[in-house]
């Protein structure tokens, strides 16, 4: 992509109701993106289906889900899983008897990792072993899906799976220094990537957060096929991240969390959905701003640009809904501090001459520097210190409010897409907010803060201002 190219209307649902089928692509373990998307399509009344990654056991052997595990993951997606083990990746596959990639981390040092080269053909073995068991599995996962899914109804296809990084204690420690260290303790992020660990890496992330949506859109072609023939449409979506345009001294501008090691991988994605609608199939990457997540938690700093939402939620005529945000997120604050305090402070980072070469989007994903990811850190563990309580955070209400933003646009433009790949940048995100959050005035009452916004006719959706302490760290689940 040669410039972002962002959602600009709020659209509503108009193609998928009920009897229709929603199937998600990736198992639903809590904080993340999904769950607001999920939400819709539960509203929507579709027929939620979903699959699981299985579960190693202690010979390190991919199994399904036991009965416990099966009822307790339906309960959380809400509708039927498929209890087939899709785990994406290859880094604990091998040939019978030989190392898996994981192993052979294992053995590298911590003060000779960068020149240790790895057995590439051996990987490349493991990765073969891996994609068989992949799409085989994955072709009995859509015999089954196929036989749930009627004649004439649409299907929303929405493709979740990201991640990839093996569990070996060498790269631990070294993303560690990547993405949290700061002084003496930092390490440049291109020194992974230029080793044959990184690289090692980098590969399995394109497997996990990439190819599973190329495998998923090409073993569905059959149910495509049928669906289309009658009368039916069908939709995919995947998450991408791609940096986000923020309020940057008053306007809207691109930014990026540097450095997003998973971006190569999210370039990739945005290929894989050109590709397939270039051959008339209807999937679109959505490039969501940042929130917090159990895994984007490794990443210190990249919360940083949830903040400057507050900012756009004024500007783009919240009213006083908007100004009910501000004084919930302000109520996490500790007595000695104001949110202008923090909104200064995300100021000032922007504004930053260290920071300013990192907005060049052609360059994306650019390495780290010292002294921007001490800024970066830096400010990130300043803010964190401003709250009361450092498990209540002002960015966990506000990745509640993305979380359900992301969900309620993404579905509704799946009804007509508009192209491969499209960014859901703060002015979309805040407008949706507004127009669906908005506070009639006889609902309004001090004693009450709207944290977690749904209809306007819910009254579940005001809290006691006693309650946001307990509502704050459950921004995901």
């Amino acid at each position: 992509m040669k410039k972002p190219i962002p959602v600009e209307t709020l659209s509503e649902n108009t193609l998928f109701r009920g009897g229709d089928v929603f199937v998600l692509f990736g198992e639903l373990f809590g904080r993340g993106y999904a769950t607001g998307l999920v939400d819709q399509a539960r509203r929507a009344g579709m027929r939620i289906v979903g699959i699981t990654v299985g579960r190693r056991d202690e010979n390190n052997d991919l199994r399904a889900l036991t009965e416990q595990e099966l009822l307790e993951a339906e309960q959380r997606l809400g509708g039927t899983i498929i209890n087939i083990p899709l785990m994406a990746g290859f880094d604990l596959d091998a040939p019978e008897g030989f190392s898996t990639p994981t192993d052979l981390l294992a053995d590298l040092a911590l003060d000779s990792w960068e020149r240790s080269k790895l057995d590439w053909a051996h990987i490349e073995k493991c990765q073969a072993v891996a994609t068989a068991r992949f799409t085989d599995a994955l072709a009995q996962v859509m015999t089954v899906i196929d036989g749930m899914i009627p004649d004439g109804s649409n299907v929303f296809f929405a493709h979740t799976m990201a991640g990839g990084i093996p569990k070996a204690k060498v790269f631990l420690v070294v993303a560690n220094r990547i993405y949290k260290g700061t002084g003496a303790r930092h390490m440049s992020s291109q020194s992974l990537i230029d080793s044959d660990m990184g690289k090692l890496i980098l590969r399995n992330f394109d497997e996990v957060s990439a190819n599973t949506f190329r495998h998923l859109i090409e073993a569905s072609s059959a149910i495509r096929g049928r669906i289309e023939a009658s009368g039916g449409q069908v939709r995919y979506t995947a998450y991408g991240y791609h940096g986000t345009s923020i309020l940057i001294d008053g306007e809207y501008r691109w930014q990026t969390y540097t450095n997003y090691t998973q971006g190569y991988a999210k370039i990739r994605l945005e290929g894989i959905a050109e590709d397939a609608w270039a051959r008339g199939v209807k999937a679109t990457v959505y490039n969501c701003p940042e929130i917090r997540t159990n895994s984007s938690d490794v990443f210190t700093g990249i919360e940083l640009p949830l903040i400057p939402l507050l900012l756009a939620l004024r500007k783009e005529n919240g009213g006083q809904w908007a100004d009910e945000q501000w004084r919930a997120c302000e109520e996490l604050l500790s007595d000695s501090f104001t949110l202008e305090d923090v909104v200064a402070k995300i100021g000032n980072l922007q504004a930053s001459d260290v920071m300013v070469p990192f907005y060049d989007f052609a360059k994306w994903p650019m390495p780290n520097s010292q002294a921007q990811a001490d800024l970066t850190i830096g400010t990130s563990n300043e803010i964190a210190a401003m709250h009361r309580d450092g498990k209540f955070l002002i960015s966990d209400v506000l990745s509640t409010l993305v979380v359900e933003a992301t969900g309620q646009l993404i579905f509704g433009a799946s009804s007509s897409p508009q192209g491969p790949v499209q960014w859901l940048n703060h002015d979309i995100v805040a407008q949706h907010l507004n127009a669906s959050n908005a506070v009639p005035e006889a609902q309004s009452s001090p004693e009450f803060e709207d944290i977690t916004p749904r209809s306007t006719n819910d009254n579940s959706r005001f809290v006691k201002r006693s309650e946001i302490f307990a509502q704050g760290h459950q921004a995901q689940a």
